[in-house]
């Protein structure tokens, strides 16, 4: 068998494919797009991408294609649709990064709120005056929203809380009593949320539903002193929109560690906003992190092209798919 990487996994996961006993050719493209390398895509068994596409074109030229795996919780970029149609199940894996996201969430928050990004680029200048500016303020007991009380979202409340900071909660998917038991004040709507929260802090995917979630309309809401975190998916707030919060001072600060654009350029205009911190969609990227995302990826991997049904993947119903009928179930360790 042979499978592709649009960029290798760390040696961990390359030292797990190897071991498997299952692939003949380990491919590492290198590249974050699988149409510029059809040649290799032609033979392919497995495709495993990372922060890449795999579109429709590239499946429909993947003939032998049985398996996708991504190294993270997020698809969007992956035509799941697609591969579902053709019985090709989308790996996915789900906790692999949750306390990476978490804590860079909310080192995201405490360096807003002590205003460490301006400080020590003023520092630097030499102007210590800027010690006097005010905008530095303590997180304990300030309301922080947590839209989207998922395993990464839960996992930032519960450090959140452990700092002092009241938490408050929206997520369509939860209901009252299950948000309440999180220790949460609950809100069924979030709009109501951000006029409340000192802080707010994002983890949903971003779909039709979430796309531009927070724009003028919702940055108008909130309070001026608010700073606004989001470590889950570039177009769920409206980059354009938080320009304008940023310059006219409808909000105090925002942190982002994704973009609508990605991987962004010097030029990309929010790079260029007053009390911003920004990273380079690296949440997920700690050591202890990206281990366990590339080992949860191959083995989910493996037992698919075993002819086991993994459970972890982006679509279940892939599984309804006439190639599955009869297959058992892998076990999960």
């Amino acid at each position: 068998m042979k499978v592709v990487m649009t960029q290798s996994v760390c040696p961990e996961g390359v030292e797990a494919l190897k071991s498997s006993g299952l692939f003949e050719t380990i491919y590492a493209a290198d590249n974050p797009d699988p149409n510029n390398y059809l040649d290799q895509m032609a033979d392919a068994d497995a495709l495993i991408v990372r922060i890449a596409k795999c579109d429709a074109k590239a499946i429909e030229h993947s003939p032998k294609l049985k398996v996708i795996g991504r190294t993270g919780v997020g698809y969007d970029t992956v035509d799941v649709k697609k591969a579902t149609e053709r019985g090709i199940p989308v790996v996915i894996t789900p906790g692999a990064n949750n306390r990476s996201v978490a804590e860079h969430a909310v080192a995201m928050m405490f360096a807003l709120s002590k205003n460490l990004v301006e400080g020590d680029v003023e520092t630097r200048k030499g102007n210590w005056e800027i010690r006097g500016n005010h905008k530095a303020f303590e997180l304990e007991g300030k309301t922080v929203g947590v839209i989207g009380l998922g395993a990464i979202g839960r996992e930032t409340a519960k450090i959140c809380q452990g700092v002092g900071m009241k938490l408050a909660g929206y997520d369509p998917f939860l209901s009252q009593d299950k948000i309440e038991a999180l220790g949460a004040k609950y809100y069924a709507d979030y709009e109501e949320l951000l006029k409340d929260s000192d802080v707010v802090t994002i983890h949903v995917p971003l779909t039709n539903e979430t796309k531009d979630m927070i724009g003028a309309k919702q940055f108008a809401m909130m309070k001026k002193t608010a700073i606004v975190v989001n470590c889950s998916r570039g177009g769920i707030i409206n980059e354009a929109d938080l320009v304008n919060a940023l310059k006219n001072g409808d909000i105090a600060g925002a942190g982002t560690d994704v973009f609508c654009e990605e991987p962004v350029k010097p030029d990309y205009p929010l790079l260029h906003c007053p009390n911003l911190i920004v990273s380079p969609h690296s949440a997920a990227q700690t050591r202890e992190a990206v281990i366990k995302m590339a080992l949860m990826c191959v083995k989910g991997c493996t037992e698919i092209l075993r002819g086991k049904k993994w459970p972890f993947v982006a679509d279940k119903s892939v599984y309804d798919h006439e190639i599955w009928q009869g297959k058992e179930w892998a076990q999960v360790d």
